[in-house]
């Protein structure tokens, strides 16, 4: 089969591989209209090669905009280069013609984890993986706002990606994001239970959303529930906010658990700095990072990405 389909030369992306067929892989995550698959890839020249995720669009979906969404974020995520954003690997088509995007593979989703953390009949995750993991998505985005100008537009547990034992953070999931310079509030995609509260209304759209969705994820690593959305104990994580679409609670402040201890007080000052109603009031992903240097918390940068 060759790859390098018209379209895809179009699209000034990479399409040096062929995918394997859906039923030979395994599925690893999903998310609106895609699922991401493990690929183990053979060895080249007697030398193993790391694996890599394969996000796919689903077939009842592949003549929509998901296929559109995929494109682009194979063109947003091949221009960026940072250990706490997930790797491009590069971008095909399988045999009937459904768009594929190659990534690095990371162990699981910061989603996931709470949900299994919460099945297990635990409470929050420990202040010092919680501090982690906002360290990390700092760092991400102050890269993506800063020096490439972007907006994420879609923080969330489930766009966040775990190796190792928290050793490295990883943002993933850039297929409804924005030029911070030149988009408006009318182009906003993201998903309603962490979305900032301008961006459900008239405005402005800056990269303080992003920081408001950073606010929420905190709390869900807090209570290990879905922010912002009523759902009754059967309705599981990860599909509470698709299937139950309750949007009256959408843009708050959730009110946090009342049992916290003192080793959670620099998490809760992170928390309530990050979800402030009035976007002007929210600090930067480089205010969060200074933060948490004045109180000691090491950010040393994660180990720099293979590249096979």
């Amino acid at each position: 089969m060759d790859c390098e389909t018209s379209e895809t030369k179009e699209n000034n992306l990479p399409s040096d591989f062929v995918p394997p067929p859906t039923p030979l892989l395994k599925r690893i995550g999903y998310g609106t209209g895609v699922s991401v698959y493990h690929l183990d890839r053979s060895p080249h020249n007697h030398t193993i090669r790391s694996p890599w995720a394969l996000k796919k669009v689903n077939r009842q979906h592949e003549a929509s905009q998901f296929q559109d969404r995929l494109v682009s974020e194979a063109k947003i995520l091949q221009e960026l280069k940072h250990p706490n954003i997930v790797g491009f690997r590069g971008f095909s088509k399988t045999d009937d013609g459904r768009q594929v995007l190659a990534m690095e593979v990371c162990n699981e989703s910061l989603g996931n984890l709470i949900e299994e953390s919460a099945e297990n009949g635990e409470t929050r995750f420990q202040p010092d993986k919680i501090l982690t993991v906002i360290a990390g998505i700092a760092k991400g985005l102050q890269y993506l706002h800063e020096e490439k100008e972007l907006l994420h537009g879609d923080i969330k547990s489930h766009n966040v990606l775990i190796k190792g034992n928290f050793e490295e953070i990883k943002l993933c999931d850039f297929g409804v994001s924005l030029p911070l310079r030149t988009a408006s509030v009318e182009d906003y995609v993201g998903t309603g239970a962490w979305s900032a509260p301008e961006t459900l209304d008239e405005g402005p759209l800056t990269d303080r959303a992003d920081i408001f969705s950073l606010g929420l994820m905190i709390w869900e690593m807090l209570t290990l529930r879905t922010p912002n959305v009523d759902v009754s104990e059967s309705v599981s994580f990860s599909d509470s906010f698709d299937s139950i679409n309750i949007g009256q609670h959408y843009g708050e402040t959730p009110e946090l658990p009342g049992d916290l201890t003192s080793d959670y007080n620099l998490v809760v000052d992170i928390y309530q700095w990050c979800t402030q109603q009035l976007y002007t009031r929210r600090p930067t992903a480089r205010d969060i990072l200074d933060k948490l240097r004045e109180a000691g918390i090491p950010l040393n940068m994660s180990p720099p990405q293979i590249t096979l």
